[in-house]
């Protein structure tokens, strides 16, 4: 498997590079007009050493957290960014997760009404899933990813030595969505991954790199011919309708990658009630990948029927009077249902505290 590889999207072709050693920061460092957006944390942790190469003059530091996914954020950078000289010729390039992608590719694809951008993933979250898909996503009045534009970066660098730093709640957040493709990729996959799982959660580089790499494949399996998510890439989100709301209700206490690997736990439970998944394979899931990754439990308020019931309900992605749900079948099919009733999920609720001992 050839580890770089290009994206076609129908905004702009884009590059993924895999780098096994850090001199691309260094050719980026003297990348004329650039201004640099470095996620507070990861300066924190490099900028003497990955990141010392970086104009000083040219960074800005972010702080970052769920809260700061919003406008108010991205009128800051608006603000720096009007003040330098470039203008439509100026090159963004940022460092850091999820949020700051967010946050970063937002203000590149609206100020100037575009600009160069450059992405560079520093959590396994990142790496292996959101880098690629063209989303930039901003809450809104409690509202998750609400607001948001399609707009790849033009080049993506991913460089899998950044997360040997990574804190082990962030970590494991990343782990839930490297699951949730795995399982999305076949039953090889599937199996692949259990036999692994070991030596990913240890951190073996070759580990990650490999679980990076199929993870993205498969990312991109789903996004083939609906970039725009109006067909089949929705079924991405299988474990994003409890965990979205899961989100929403523990305030942000419970990261999004975690959140995703209760919401799986929890659409499978309903899959099952349903007919469409077997106890066994269920509890091999369960039992092999989903519980040894979720390291941070749901706050048990945060789980009471009526309140996942209300978060659900603000999905973006509803159509009905009902709630929609992404599940996992007996062939590794995914399918969208748009009838899921509040008894449906108040039973999964309790099943999913029962097997987690909440």
């Amino acid at each position: 498997m050839s580890m770089n590889f290009s994206v076609q999207s129908n905004i702009r072709n884009y590059d993924v590079l895999i780098e096994s050693d850090p001199d691309f920061i260094e050719q980026l460092a003297q990348s004329p007009q650039a201004c640099f957006v470095v996620d507070e944390n990861v300066w924190n942790l490099y900028s003497s050493t990955l990141l010392k190469d970086l104009p000083t003059s040219d960074v800005i530091v972010l702080p970052i957290n769920e809260d700061r996914k919003s406008l108010e954020t991205v009128q800051e950078l608006y603000d720096q960014f009007v003040t330098l000289s470039a203008k439509r010729n100026l090159k963004l390039i940022s460092f850091g997760g999820g949020i700051l992608q967010d946050i970063t590719g937002f203000a590149a694809s609206t100020i100037y009404r575009g600009i160069h951008w450059i992405y560079i993933p520093t959590t396994l979250l990142a790496q292996a899933d959101s880098c690629i898909g063209s989303k930039t996503s901003l809450n809104y009045h409690g509202y998750k990813n609400l607001i948001g534009t399609f707009f790849p970066p033009a080049q993506i660098y991913i460089y899998p030595p950044f997360l040997k730093t990574q804190s082990d709640p962030d970590f494991y957040s990343g782990l839930g969505e490297v699951i949730k493709l795995h399982l999305m990729g076949g039953e090889l996959n599937f199996r692949d991954l259990i036999q692994h799982i070991p030596s990913i959660m240890s951190r073996d580089p070759d580990a990650l790199l490999q679980a990076i790499r199929v993870s993205l494949d498969v990312k991109l399996s789903y996004m083939d011919g609906d970039e725009f998510d109006i067909g089949r890439r929705n079924l991405l989100n299988y474990g994003h309708d409890f965990g979205h709301a899961l989100e929403s209700t523990s305030n942000f206490a419970v990261p999004h990658g975690q959140a995703v690997v209760f919401g799986m736990l929890a659409a499978n439970f309903v899959a099952r009630n349903r007919g469409l998944l077997n106890e066994m394979l269920a509890t091999e899931i369960a039992r092999n990948l989903i519980l040894p990754s979720l390291k941070v439990l749901p706050p048990v308020h945060s789980i009471e029927p009526e309140v996942i019931i209300d978060a659900m309900k603000k999905d973006k992605k509803r159509t009905g009077d009902l709630l929609a749900l992404i599940m996992m079948q007996n062939n590794f099919d995914f399918i969208r249902i748009n009838d899921l009733t509040p008894v449906e999920v108040a039973s999964a609720l309790t099943e999913s505290k029962a097997m987690l001992n909440l």
